[in-house]
């Protein structure tokens, strides 16, 4: 697995490992309401390589973008940053 420097990274939760080499990330935010100015929970999912297959479902991890590898998949697990408790 090479991994470029350049291109963005996001930490998220991968939330399934269902599929072979892929894992599924879900990334949170807290973006404030235009006009009541309250903090709301936001998450995206993004579809991510997992080469080893080494994922599991709770893993805090570090995804990169990468080329198109797929017709969903844009991102690429970089790092395990905790294991799932």
């Amino acid at each position: 697995m090479v991994i470029s420097t350049e291109g963005k990274s996001i930490i998220g939760v991968v939330v399934s490992n269902a599929m072979d080499k892929s894992v599924v990330i879900e990334v949170t935010s807290l973006v404030s309401h235009k006009l009541y100015k309250k903090r709301i929970r936001r998450s995206s999912r993004f579809m991510a390589h997992d080469e080893k297959n080494i994922c599991e479902v709770g893993d805090k991890v570090r995804i990169v973008s990468t080329r198109p590898l797929s017709k969903r998949k844009r991102w690429e697990v970089a790092e395990i940053i905790q294991k799932r408790k």
